[in-house]
């Protein structure tokens, strides 16, 4: 049986084949790589070595001999420790023996065996059917090149001192568009809305003039819708201050609502007389019906009424009108 070709066959899969008693075939791994004197590229290879301290039998050679000659694995390995001793009685012949394929052995004056591998087999499966090449490089061209400038136009730095200035100008220009309307209301809206009615608009009296002071018809109504009862202690304290309020040379009221409906006008002074002040609904300009929720004599009275109401009636005011 020819065991150097069962050898041979191993490498190719294997990465170390022994020889029991004879020593190893070790596959080295290299890169692919490129000759640069003779322009040659060379494929990824496996090539072998030699390592005669690897003697012991692991017994891949003798279970691929056994498989392949239908031996029995004793028998195998008798045929393997043949094959071995032939080598070894050559080599102290001196002779130089030759595994095909895979390298030559001698034995030097110093008794030791010396393996020159055959480089013409690749046992790298994957470079399988790649062979080295040669390509010439293109005439003309080098891989060092300058860089030259195809004019010799200086290139102008960035000019910040242009942009600095438009900056100067444009941010104090911004500064003021946005302080203006902060700090003047001049986009402020002069329409409030009352908590009775989302829908409905209530009116600020800025632009419309001061109305008139109460007819002595109006006058006669108002004392009679504030009655005081011992009953509601909030109730009284309001008409008293109405009734205070008539009395003096200055009337304060203390507005609520301003509606465009008479309805929602007496909606709010139901709601108004129900919680305990006498309301008075009196024409406003343009139309709109004002509901007064109380009447002061004083600018202090009138303001602790607003601060009472302006929590559950927002946008209440004060509006100051002069008896004749």
């Amino acid at each position: 049986m020819d065991i150097i070709a069962v050898i041979r066959e191993l490498l190719f899969r294997h990465d170390c084949v022994v020889l029991p008693g004879f020593g190893g075939f070790i596959g080295n791994y290299s890169s692919a790589r490129t000759d640069r004197s003779t322009n040659t590229f060379y494929p990824p290879v496996k090539l072998i070595s030699f390592n005669r301290n690897l003697n012991h039998n692991d017994g891949l050679l003798t279970a691929t001999v056994s498989a392949r000659a239908g031996l029995k694995f004793n028998e195998a390995a008798n045929l393997v420790e043949e094959f071995i001793s032939d080598i070894k009685r050559r080599l102290n012949r001196g002779e130089k023996v030759i595994f095909e394929g895979i390298g030559s052995f001698t034995v030097n004056s110093e008794g030791n065996y010396l393996f020159e591998p055959d480089r013409t087999i690749n046992y790298n499966l994957n470079s399988y059917g790649l062979s080295s090449f040669t390509f010439p490089p293109p005439e003309g061209l080098t891989h060092i090149r300058k860089i030259h400038s195809t004019d010799n136009a200086e290139i102008s730095s960035f000019n910040y001192r242009k942009y600095i200035w438009r900056a100067a100008v444009i941010v104090p220009i911004l500064g003021t568009l946005i302080a203006v309307p902060v700090f003047t209301g001049v986009f402020k809206t002069r329409v409030q809305t009352t908590s009775l009615n989302p829908v409905t608009a209530i009116v600020t009296d800025s632009g419309f003039g001061i109305r008139k002071p109460l007819s002595e018809e109006s006058a006669e109504s108002l004392r009679a819708a504030v009655k005081v009862t011992d009953e509601n202690a909030k109730s009284s304290d309001v008409s008293n201050v109405v009734v205070d309020a008539l009395k003096s040379d200055e009337v304060w009221y203390v507005i609520t609502g301003s509606f465009k409906s008479s309805a929602n006008a007496h909606l709010l002074a139901k709601k108004l007389s129900d919680e305990g002040y006498s309301p008075q609904i009196s024409n406003g300009p343009n139309g709109f019906f004002r509901v007064n929720a109380v009447i002061c004599s004083t600018l202090e009275e009138a303001m602790k009424f607003k601060n009472e109401l302006i929590s559950k009636y927002p946008g209440t005011w004060v509006k100051k009108e002069d008896k004749e």
